[in-house]
């Protein structure tokens, strides 16, 4: 059964401007400015401005799928809005059996060089993508921190990290080394 009309409102925190313009978003804030685009998506995106600004994001004569679309948009606009007021931080831990695995920062933190795992001569490099740094944690060894605005380029830059440091051509059961997150949350912590 279509629905006539499905609303979904999110309001916008102090400090935050947001502009919409034929579904590219753009928010800007004290971090930073990201921009999506979401045209690839049928719903009406409204910005409501008044004592309390709003977004608000529609859909007409939806499906059950086509309205499922909504929560989705919201939730990249809460993480836009997020990113640029408090930043994304993963961690991430290398562990290793009896090769210990060096990772290398380079270029200022938009690249990593990891070395000696599993004792192969193979050195892997790691690009980071647009917004993120990666550094060394001072209080725990072993220990990276990749920090942006942008939650998916984190995560992607993250799950690369990941994806070099897999086991190949062995029993995976037996051989948990790699380079894994440990911890995902804000740059700015929450008091």
């Amino acid at each position: 059964m279509r629905d006539v009309l499905k609303t979904e409102e999110l309001n916008i925190p102090e400090g935050v401007e947001v502009s919409v313009k034929s579904r590219l978003v753009t928010v800007k804030g004290p971090r930073g400015t990201l921009t999506k685009n979401l045209r690839h998506a049928d719903v009406d995106i409204r910005l409501i401005k008044g004592k309390t600004n709003k977004v608000t994001l529609a859909v007409w004569q939806g499906g059950r799928k086509h309205v499922a679309v909504l929560r989705t948009l919201k939730s990249i606009i809460v993480n836009m809005i997020t990113g640029v007021t408090k930043g994304f931080q993963y961690k991430m831990r290398a562990v290793y059996a009896h090769f210990p695995i060096n990772c290398i920062i380079q270029d200022g933190g938009n690249k990593l060089e990891i070395r000696n795992f599993l004792g192969e001569k193979i050195v892997r490099h790691v690009a980071m993508l647009d917004g993120v740094t990666v550094s060394e944690s001072k209080a725990q060894k072993d220990e990276l921190i990749l920090e942006g605005n942008d939650i998916q380029n984190v995560s992607q830059s993250a799950a690369s990290i990941q994806g070099q440091c897999r086991v190949r051509n062995k029993d995976i059961r037996k051989f948990l080394d790699g380079i894994y997150v440990s911890d995902k949350g804000t740059v700015l912590q929450d008091n």
